[in-house]
């Protein structure tokens, strides 16, 4: 009996502390974190948790960057973060729905007291400081960084134009010489001739008829 008497009053203590914090009678930094963060319904209260809940990030945060962690260290370090940016969630939930104001506005980032950011912040699990040098992590960030780079760089307009030449604006043609207007005209007469020389409208030997189109021009042109 006294056993059970010596929990509820332990209880009940507990219960009255927690009370006494919501009205800030007592200063919340002395007492413990209520588990029921749904049940603190001042938002002074509230704002005082998260701001406790931002200093163990911070101090952990700064804490993972040490060089003399052991890898196991360094993951139950991490875990430990991560455990404490769902937990300020929930304290930002809380005050939101109380009408406070909404911290989750932010973009995703975090500050702590001093207005630093935290780095790492977000939704997810998070990787902070030496955590994402581990065995597989490290791995991991490397093959999402390559499968974000195109697989053959896209040239600049600059490469395009170095590339192009002046035939590609109209100039520099041939024509402009008089050389392939020559060589057609020689094709041209050649043809005219051969024409003329068939008997009986066969073509000579090796000679290649003209396209349709050509032949019924000569010949309306001579007819005419």
């Amino acid at each position: 009996m006294a056993r059970n008497s010596e929990k509820a009053q332990s209880m009940l203590f507990r219960f009255r502390e927690s009370q006494a914090a919501d009205l800030g009678i007592i200063d919340v930094g002395r007492t413990r974190r209520p588990k029921m963060i749904t049940e603190v319904t001042a938002i002074p209260a509230c704002e005082k948790w998260r701001g406790q809940v931002l200093k163990e990030i911070s101090r952990k945060v700064s804490k993972i960057q040490e060089v003399s962690l052991s890898d196991f260290m360094i993951r139950d370090l991490n875990d430990e973060i991560n455990k404490l940016m769902r937990e300020k969630h929930m304290w930002e939930v809380q005050i939101r729905n109380l009408g406070g104001p909404n911290y989750m506005r932010g973009g995703g980032k975090v500050y702590d007291e001093e207005g630093r950011e935290i780095p790492g912040s977000g939704k997810g699990y998070r990787y902070f400081g030496r955590a994402r040098e581990l065995p597989g992590v490290k791995e991991m960030f490397e093959a999402a960084a390559n499968s974000l780079k195109p697989e053959k760089p896209l040239e600049a307009r600059s490469d395009f134009r170095n590339k192009v030449d002046a035939s590609y604006f109209g100039y520099n043609r041939d024509e402009d010489d008089g050389t392939l207007l020559k060589y057609e005209k020689l094709r041209e007469n050649e043809a005219f001739k051969n024409v003329e020389a068939s008997k009986d409208g066969e073509p000579p030997r090796g000679w290649e008829p003209l396209p349709e189109d050509i032949v019924l021009e000569y010949n309306e042109t001579v007819l005419t």
